[in-house]
């Protein structure tokens, strides 16, 4: 597995703006709650999207795909909290959720030598 510096980095500007985005646009009490975890969350998925590159491409394909799946899932879910009011444990079980199993999704994924 190898990391693209620059494309890391634009990733992680990119997913910063987004995360802006949801503190500039909600109202709650939790503003501070959802841009840390879409931050966070799309980071994650994002880098994995355009930063890694594993050493065989069929698995580099596959984690690709998988994490921009789970990168518009992250958006999508985001943004449904953005316009609704929602309690702390919600937002933190949801995305907790989401976010390991993308990462079982992806660890197995890149430990099957095919």
């Amino acid at each position: 597995m190898k990391f693209n510096l620059i494309t890391t980095i634009i990733a992680i500007a990119i997913c910063l703006l987004i995360a802006y985005g949801f503190y500039a646009f909600f109202d709650g009490e939790q503003k501070l709650l959802l841009s840390v975890g879409s931050f966070l969350f799309l980071t994650l998925t994002l880098i994995t999207v355009i930063g890694i590159k594993f050493d065989q491409s069929r698995t580099t394909v596959n984690v690709r795909v998988v994490s921009g799946i789970f990168f518009i899932i992250a958006l999508i879910s985001n943004f449904i909290f953005l316009f609704c009011q929602f309690s702390n444990p919600v937002y933190i079980l949801t995305n907790g959720i989401l976010l390991l199993v993308f990462i079982f999704i992806v660890y197995s994924i890149s430990k099957t030598k095919v």
